[in-house]
């Protein structure tokens, strides 16, 4: 954005130094001006004030203060848009960014997404899906300028830098996700954040094999590598494609005739903290969903789990249902 007005000011700038260099030339040579009288007479021409001629002027020397009258006025009238424009976008600029910080400091327990590449902007807008805070660290001005008519909150700014991170909350956040295409400088953003934040959980994209356990060891609790992804799923269209297709469905969310899965915690399920067997909920007569998986407090998963399972603290359950079901699944425990 930057680069643009400043190449609409050079345009501008150069256009005004011409039409008065035209106007001295042409008033020294033409009218047997002084290099003073020229000046004189091309700025009360060109800025049409209205002063009378230091001499009177000829047939020949009408005309072309005609012409010079005539391209001055859409050369200024051209230079002060580009003015005004700047001011206004400037003022526009700054009062958004004060409403960004203001926003973030009031922000706590929020999700940080540094890049908005095509991986950033996909986790952008599943967190937006489901009305997550969150904000953005990006680089570059143009990336913003191009959205900025989303809800979007933006810290302009490189992710590596602690005062951008501080910025967007690090230290109050409850997750980090590192979405840009450099390893070393998502290994760096881990780093730092681990050392600002011990309780952050930390999601980071990997383009190698060899940054995954760096990042890993870095202090990220997952990472994910896109191009590995993508290319196992291509493969299982050949081999499994109903299967695969059946689970690309389950991560469709908000269309219709589509299956969605949900995760549901203890405390939503059982809100006066007693303990319950699965089959005590009743959630399937209650939803319409079916229990597809538990996860364990120790982080253990289980699939499709015993009706008489115990539903234990700081555990979860993850449903599968159709949307219909999922909203009623949201509405009966408050999701």
């Amino acid at each position: 954005m930057k680069h643009f007005y400043n190449s609409k000011f050079t345009v501008a700038i150069l256009l005004l130094l011409g039409v008065v260099m035209t106007g001295v030339v042409g008033f020294h040579y033409f009218s047997d001006y002084s290099w003073v009288d020229a000046f004189y007479m091309t700025i009360i021409t060109v800025t049409t004030v209205g002063y009378g001629e230091v001499m009177p002027l000829n047939a020949n020397e009408k005309i072309f203060v005609s012409l010079l009258i005539i391209s001055s006025i859409f050369i200024v009238g051209y230079a002060i848009s580009v003015v005004s424009e700047y001011i206004l976008s400037n003022n526009i600029s700054s009062f958004k960014q004060k409403k960004v910080q203001k926003k973030l400091k009031s922000m706590h327990n929020h999700i940080i997404v540094c890049g908005f590449g095509r991986n950033g902007q996909q986790a952008a807008q599943k967190l937006q899906n489901y009305n997550k805070p969150f904000a953005v660290i990006e680089r570059s001005e143009e990336v913003i300028s191009r959205f900025e008519d989303t809800n979007y909150l933006f810290v302009h700014g490189d992710a590596v830098d602690e005062e951008i991170l501080y910025k967007a909350g690090i230290d109050r956040a409850a997750t980090l996700i590192c979405a840009t295409p450099n390893d070393a400088d998502n290994l760096f953003i881990v780093l730092s954040a681990r050392q600002i934040n011990q309780g952050l959980k930390i999601i980071s994209r990997a383009s190698e094999e060899t940054s995954y356990k760096k990042l890993k060891l870095g202090g990220a609790d997952n990472v994910i590598m896109p191009d590995k992804i993508g290319g196992d799923h291509m493969a299982s269209l050949v081999v499994v494609p109903d299967l695969v297709e059946f689970l690309d469905n389950l991560a469709v969310a908000g269309e219709e005739d589509s299956i969605n899965v949900e995760q549901i915690s203890f405390e939503q399920m059982c809100p006066n903290g007693e303990e319950q067997a699965i089959k005590d909920l009743d959630v399937r007569k209650k939803t319409g969903c079916s229990i597809i998986g538990y996860r364990a407090p120790s982080g253990e998963y289980i699939v499709n789990p015993e009706p008489t399972m115990i539903l234990q603290k700081q555990s979860k359950l993850i449903l599968i249902g159709r949307p219909d079901q999922i909203e009623r699944l949201k509405r009966v425990y408050g999701v």
